[in-house]
């Protein structure tokens, strides 16, 4: 059978141009969108009397024939009939026979497919918001049994402050609550419908565009049919909160690697999410969090990728924006295995608590409480400053940490010290007057988790 489009040329299409061109090696992920974008379509023609409704039941029947195939993996595209769209019109008239072809009435495969990726897309991020509640919900359980556990909070890798186990874990629940808010804002712009923009100036039929977008749940139509078919926006605001939610898993994989070293050993990952060595038999390794991390290059390859496509692209559609595909495709999938993934690599973890708490009590991270100490005793910040880097200086020449320090060596450097000084110092106090709010102190940090818990509990019922 001769190309759909090919009444116009004399000559066969080269086999390479054919290859080069064809989108259906990836584009049939569109296949489900493809057909319910066509049935909304064609209800339409036959509801405005722009096609006989006795063809438009034909082609809708023909059309859940397809469907049906396509669930029992009896469908093989063909590189020849280019893409998703014509290899299933060519299906359809195989079917039904050439009454197939009035589907194609009113519409371009310009505005077809940007239809198909807008279907696409809302429904994977949904997915994604849901697969991100999952991670919340970890990272929830977790601190949940670590409020009172302590680890030092670090700057520029160094230890600063101790700081409670949760409070470091929801930093990231946070970070994933802005990503699922970004998702759920960009379904604003998802939910617009290109269909029966035409090839890019509309067409001649007294089509309803409105029509199909309720049938297809759309909430906006686009106003201007060449926009309509050019605009691919929503896929690069999807793949930037893509490479945003990557830069967050990235992030905290990072931790899961260093707290898991021999050097830290904060914490161990179940064996399930680890390999071990083909040489070294002792090893265990934490691939998953390194490849979480390593991943994340290709989510930020794909948005560069295609906002230098789209970079000098007159309007309205070209066939570089063909391109626009296989690197959302390939986050979607990245990003959903990262998260199936993450969620419970997290439940399972082990927190080793009197590690941390060794750690904690081998080092000067309580020395901003000496200075507040003496702040309040009515001493200047900086003159205080000064006293407490000398104390720290003095305690690691003795080979001392400062709890090690005797009253009289405290004395020696301020006679405002008094003997309340150890109870000042003692890690669990250090983080207990943390209280204000958003800080560590376990009365905020619960605070904190009830609060990220209504929020998720919220987002589960919306």
């Amino acid at each position: 059978m001769s190309k759909l489009w090919g009444g116009r040329f004399t000559k066969e299409t080269n086999k390479l141009v054919e290859e080069f061109t064809a989108s259906i090696s990836f584009d049939q992920k569109l296949a489900k969108e493809d057909i319910a974008g066509s049935l909304a379509h064609v209800q339409m023609l036959g509801e405005c009397g722009i096609i006989p409704m006795e063809d438009a039941n034909k082609i809708k029947d023909g059309l859940l024939s397809i469907k049906k195939m396509l669930v029992d993996h009896e469908v093989e595209f063909l590189v020849e009939d280019e893409d998703i769209h014509m290899n299933i019109e060519k299906l359809l008239i195989e079917k039904i026979g050439p009454v197939g072809g009035k589907l194609h009435t009113g519409r371009s495969r310009n505005d077809q497919v940007a239809t198909d990726m807008h279907l696409y897309l809302r429904t994977k991020t949904t997915e994604l918001v849901k697969l991100l509640e999952d991670v919340q919900q970890a990272l929830i359980g977790q601190a949940k049994e670590n409020v009172q556990t302590l680890i030092p909070g670090y700057t520029h890798l160094q230890r600063a402050q101790p700081v409670s186990f949760a409070h470091h874990l929801m930093a990231y629940f946070w970070m994933f609550e802005r990503d699922k808010e970004r998702l759920l804002d960009s379904l604003k712009r998802i939910n617009w419908l290109p269909l029966g923009s035409g090839a890019l100036a509309g067409t001649t039929f007294p089509i309803n565009r409105e029509r199909v977008a309720e049938l297809l749940g759309f909430e906006t139509v686009y106003p201007n049919s060449m926009d309509a078919v050019s605009d691919r926006d929503f896929i690069l605001e999807f793949l930037s909160i893509g490479s945003i939610i990557m830069t967050h898993i990235s992030r905290f994989s990072e931790e899961l690697v260093i707290w898991s070293s021999q050097e830290f050993q904060f914490i161990e990952l179940d064996d399930s999410f680890c390999t071990g060595s083909s040489i070294m038999p002792q090893k265990k390794n934490p691939d998953v969090p390194e490849l979480l991390r390593g991943k994340t290059g290709r989510t930020y390859g794909n948005l560069i990728g295609l906002l230098t496509v789209l970079k000098g692209l007159p309007l309205a559609y070209n066939k570089d924006l063909q391109e626009d595909k296989e690197g959302m495709f390939d986050t979607v999938e990245t990003l959903e295995g990262s998260l199936k993934l993450l969620a419970p690599m997290i439940e399972t973890m082990t927190v080793n608590k009197d590690v941390m708490r060794k750690v904690i009590n081998n080092d000067f991270s309580n020395a901003t409480d000496i200075a507040d100490y003496l702040v309040r005793k009515g001493l200047p910040f900086r003159e205080a400053h000064e006293v407490i880097g000398k104390i720290v200086l003095f305690a690691i020449q003795s080979n001392k940490f400062l709890l090690d320090l005797t009253f009289e060596e405290f004395q020696e450097f301020s006679p405002l010290f008094e003997d309340d000084i150890y109870t000042v110092l003692a890690p669990e106090h250090v983080v207990a007057v943390r209280n204000s709010f958003g800080g560590t102190a376990p009365d905020q940090v619960m605070k904190q988790i009830k609060l990220a818990e209504n929020l998720v509990t919220r987002s589960i019922r919306r």
